[in-house]
């Protein structure tokens, strides 16, 4: 049964494959790649049900054991991100439908949404550094395709320093992954812990430890993220929302990992590094958030906030705070993946993207006035909703280990969160409708089906807290007590 751990990467693998050899059958792409997106959900709640019930889940591939071999782990926290990618990926897609344009579709769209999605399932479910990095190189080739398709010259600006940053990035990642298999003989993460703990994080290994800090730093977009605003700007509305929700995700989560598996016995070094990161991030991406009046910036600094958010939870490293970590992390795959829809249904019937220039549109858009009022209360983590208990639960953390400049940060960007997304809100659908926004055509009207869906996930998320909770509580468990998933990796 441990061979469900290799479905999430073979289902959407074997989908595009087969998509490539379908060129300008868009009816049949549409088809092919909604039944792949089922079966890789299907296969995401097979797994989260397994490592529920029988504990953490390893497969080693080829029948190697580790740590010679490749091999696939799914504790608690990768089975959630993987269902949490499932439940994004099934509500972005029909969101395509609706919105990506003949032309793109025409171009292998479908094709790179699957190898993306494989590179994302890849990076949370692989056990090993260097496989780590080759399912990173997936999602990055297929995030390049997805930012340039279409060729507009903004998309060619933006996606030119989006592949340049990223390939920077990519080379310090295999210059850390070869030092660090020169110190310690071996990639596999759990064989790893183990030699870092009976070596000791000192000398050489803290620098190995800094550098794989700034190389998921920059994926994740903490602290060095001024490539981002730029760059999610720049694709359609429904691959904004799936980079939103899911690519900075990835550099989350590899910091999540690293840093409670790998590199945990000098916090004073490496999480002190990360608390002032999370600080200034959460800052920088307030300040950004208020300064525009663009509604994609204010959306993409948006995200910068709670990528800082999350890595405060990561720097305390306590049980509640990695506890609100993994919470806020889930919840922020669903609620940032709602946000750029709306958004981009604001700026398709507004005709702008400028919030002086529209208004008005609850009168004829009730319901999509109705989600982004709520999307904005979850994010800004108002009870009953789903970002509410995570963030309570790192606040929780922070104050619990003394943390308060930490704390108070976090408190004043939740308040500007509220503020800056209230404000698009405000704008777009109240006052006088422009008269820009009548001109627009009208979208189609499955185009919020998919949104409503994902806003339907926010609230449950929320009134049903308690229960996301006890796996949210097993995720953060196993990253507290880092033995649970060595014995389970290398048992005999």
């Amino acid at each position: 049964m441990n061979n469900l751990l290799v479905l999430p990467l073979l289902i959407p693998l074997c989908t595009a494959v087969l998509l490539l050899f379908l060129p300008g059958r868009v009816l049949l792409q549409r088809w092919i790649s909604a039944i792949g997106v089922l079966l890789y959900a299907a296969a995401a709640c097979a797994i989260v049900y397994q490592v529920r019930t029988e504990g953490i889940q390893v497969l080693h591939m080829g029948g190697w054991a580790p740590p010679y071999g490749i091999v696939f782990v799914a504790d608690m926290l990768s089975a959630l991100m993987v269902l949490a990618t499932a439940a994004v990926a099934a509500c972005c897609l029909p969101y395509a439908f609706s919105t990506i344009g003949a032309e793109r579709e025409r171009h292998s769209f479908y094709a790179f949404f699957q190898f993306l999605l494989a590179g994302v399932s890849g990076s949370f479910l692989t056990g090993d550094l260097f496989n780590l990095f080759v399912c990173f190189e997936v999602t990055l080739i297929s995030s390049y395709a997805l930012i340039v398709l279409g060729g507009t010259k903004r998309q060619l600006r933006e996606s030119l320093k989006y592949i340049v940053i990223n390939i920077l990035s990519s080379a310090l990642f295999v210059a850390a992954v070869a030092y660090l298999y020169g110190a310690a003989g071996t990639l596999n993460m759990a064989d790893l812990a183990l030699r870092i703990a009976e070596t000791g994080q000192d000398g050489v290994l803290n620098v190995i430890a800094i550098l794989f800090l700034i190389v998921f730093a920059l994926k994740a977009g903490l602290f060095l993220f001024f490539w981002l605003p730029g760059s999610y700007s720049a694709p359609p509305a429904a691959v904004a929302a799936l980079f939103g929700a899911l690519l900075t995700k990835v550099g989350l989560y590899a910091l999540i990992r690293t840093f409670t598996l790998l590199f945990y016995h000098r916090p004073d070094i490496t999480h002190s590094w990360i608390g002032w990161m999370a600080a200034a991030t959460m800052m920088l991406g307030a300040i950004g958030a208020i300064a525009y009046s663009d509604i994609q910036r204010i959306l993409n600094y948006n995200v910068v906030i709670s990528v800082g958010l999350i890595a405060f939870g990561l720097a305390v490293s306590t049980a509640d705070a990695l506890n609100g970590a993994v919470f806020y992390l889930l919840h922020d795959m669903i609620a940032k993946a709602l946000l750029f829809m709306i958004g981009g249904f604001i700026v398709h019937v507004s005709g702008t993207s400028r919030l002086q220039e529209m208004g008005g549109l609850i009168k004829r858009y009730p319901l999509m006035g109705g989600m982004c009022f709520i999307s904005a209360l979850a994010v800004a983590g108002i009870p009953p909703l789903s970002g509410f208990t995570g963030k309570l639960l790192l606040l929780r953390g922070g104050l619990q280990e003394q943390y308060y400049g930490l704390t108070a940060i976090s408190l004043a960007s939740s308040l500007i969160v509220l503020y800056s997304l209230i404000r698009v809100f405000m704008h777009a659908f109240w006052g006088e409708e422009k008269p820009r926004a009548l001109a627009a055509p009208l979208p189609g009207g499955r185009s919020s089906i998919p949104a409503a869906g994902l806003c339907l996930m926010v609230v449950m998320m929320g009134l049903g807290s308690e229960q996301v909770y006890q796996f949210v509580s097993e995720a953060g468990n196993t990253l507290l007590q880092p033995a649970f998933y060595i014995n389970a990796v290398l048992k005999e």
